[in-house]
């Protein structure tokens, strides 16, 4: 959609600074007659594949909203929708950065284990929401993070008790009983089941939270790849054998032989690559400390290679790992 600053859409929200943009629109910094709180709106593009993606996203909204009046889940609450000019428009609180465009402007600066600690809390406690309403998120990735507050900082560990992130976008969010489709999430982020064309289900978002924590923790994307065979390769090294329960009832024959995945070209462009970068998980435990080796403990939890041995939400969310993040929250609850 062609828009100028001062502009007004759907009537009443004009148009006041630009945002971002993606590949499905633009956002743009609104204000609404009447009121002073200015809000952020997604205006999507008026391409049919986006409309119907949008309407669906709406759709998945009003129900998360439905079930979450006092807006606790941490999934970001639509305030409003309308159609401007062929365009669907989604209207939220405004936000601070993603946890993504955060990290790129500080250098891809790893997170404190406290700050992971509670972001990846905070996700775990929105998944579960959306799982407990039968509902798979599948696009779990640090871009569909937003900072509540644009003044969060990596220095200030009070901030790390507080509700410090919302879960966005949920286009292509999946229903039970929804029609799955084949492949599933951002390649980074994509779930091993999903690779191999095995099926999903809700425990492939809890693969990609497993990716986030590491991320947040080391400033590196865990599977920096552009091909599945390359990111099955990416996650043996890293992870150890892909176990046979998955690759023998596969849809992707071509990859394995009777010994397991075919070996890579080691001399390739790629091959070079996941040699010199793939290394095991638990090389970049650098501290032994009991907080380092429980956040790595759980992040192998939900990097299991067979879905049904992936922790849950609940199950992570009862991690030692967290214990300290819920008394500091309990504490700060007492006196205030």
């Amino acid at each position: 959609m062609i828009y100028k600053i001062g502009d007004v859409i759907g009537g009443k929200y004009e148009i006041i600074d630009n945002l971002g943009e993606g590949t499905f629109g633009k956002v743009v910094k609104c204000k609404k007659r009447g009121h002073k709180t200015p809000v952020a709106v997604k205006i999507v593009k008026g391409i049919d594949r986006y409309t119907d993606a949008a309407e669906l996203e709406v759709k998945v909204l009003q129900k998360l909203r439905s079930h979450d009046p006092y807006d606790e889940s941490g999934c970001i609450h639509m305030i409003d929708w309308f159609e401007h000019h062929g365009h669907i428009c989604l209207a939220f609180q405004l936000m601070g950065l993603s946890v993504y465009d955060f990290m790129k402007q500080n250098d891809y600066k790893p997170f404190s284990v406290d700050h992971v600690r509670a972001i990846t809390y905070q996700l775990l406690y929105a998944t579960r929401f959306m799982h407990d309403m039968k509902l798979t998120h599948t696009d779990l990735k640090p871009e569909n993070m937003l900072f509540k507050s644009p003044l969060f900082s990596y220095y200030d560990d009070n901030e790390t008790t507080d509700s410090i992130i919302s879960l966005i976008d949920f286009g292509s969010a999946t229903f039970e009983h929804e029609h799955h489709s084949s492949t599933v999430s951002t390649r980074h982020y994509r779930a091993p089941e999903v690779v191999l064309e095995n099926g999903w289900s809700h425990s492939c978002d809890l693969w990609s939270i497993g990716c986030i924590m590491f991320e947040l923790l080391t400033g590196v994307t865990m599977f920096q790849t552009h091909s599945n065979f390359e990111h099955l390769c990416m996650m043996q090294h890293i992870l150890g054998p892909l176990p046979k329960s998955l690759t023998e009832s596969c849809k992707k024959k071509k990859y394995f032989n009777q010994f397991g995945l075919v070996n890579m070209d080691w001399d390739s462009t790629e091959g070079q690559y996941v040699l010199n970068n793939c290394k095991p998980l638990r090389y970049h435990q650098k501290d032994l400390s009991v907080e380092h080796e429980q956040v790595f403990n759980l992040m192998e939890g939900l990097l299991q290679f067979d879905p049904r041995d992936r922790l849950t939400c609940s199950q992570a969310l009862r991690h030692p790992y967290f214990d300290e993040y819920l008394l500091k929250k309990s504490q700060k609850s007492l006196f205030s």
